[in-house]
């Protein structure tokens, strides 16, 4: 398998975090975006193979057992994300990088896996109350939803030290000029 930089992305839900990968995504033709396995049910408009590979448990449980993933985590009780070796092997057999957009957990695993050619990037919300006024506003989650995720970006944002840069999203356009300076000094590398 050839080998490429990794790009990595993460931080709690409703940071901004994939609105910065999808912007990156425009401005850098060598970075293609790893499409993450999920076992959860389809969110709004979301497409299987585009925004994530929709498995059933049992599926995503099988690929487990038969280690085709780079990284994976049961975030949720039975939902389950992950990275398929697969895709990470199609990117970079096309000479391109490839940019992730996971979990803190997945991110820190992630980075241990690829070592020295990965760039890992923590996006930093200015406070919790923020991010709850995010996660609603999306309109996707149920309550109970919206409250573990809140939960759980309590302990994410203590993991932030782990990454190599923390990237703070107060002003999206300023955001998004800083994402684009980090990734195109990391690819000159």
């Amino acid at each position: 398998m050839k080998q490429g930089k990794a790009i990595i992305f993460s931080a709690p839900s409703g940071s901004g975090k994939t609105t910065i990968v999808k912007h990156l995504l425009s401005q850098f033709r060598v970075l293609i975006f790893s499409i993450s396995a999920c076992s959860r049910e389809k969110r709004g408009k979301e497409e299987n193979g585009k925004d994530y590979y929709f498995l059933t448990i049992e599926d995503f449980k099988n690929k487990i057992a038969n280690q085709e993933f780079v990284e994976w985590e049961e975030v949720y009780t039975n939902n389950f994300y992950g990275t398929l070796k697969s895709e990470v092997e199609r990117i970079w057999n096309d000479d391109k990088h490839v940019i992730f957009d996971v979990d803190v957990k997945g991110g820190m695993k992630l980075k241990n896996y690829f070592g020295k050619n990965a760039l890992s990037v923590f996006v930093k919300i200015p406070d919790l109350d923020i991010l709850e006024q995010r996660l609603r506003g999306r309109g996707t989650d149920a309550e109970d939803k919206i409250q573990q995720r809140l939960a759980k970006a309590k302990d994410e944002i203590k993991e932030m030290k782990n990454f190599d840069v923390i990237l703070e999203n107060i002003d999206l356009e300023n955001t998004l000029k800083n994402a684009e300076k980090l990734i195109s000094n990391f690819i000159k590398l």
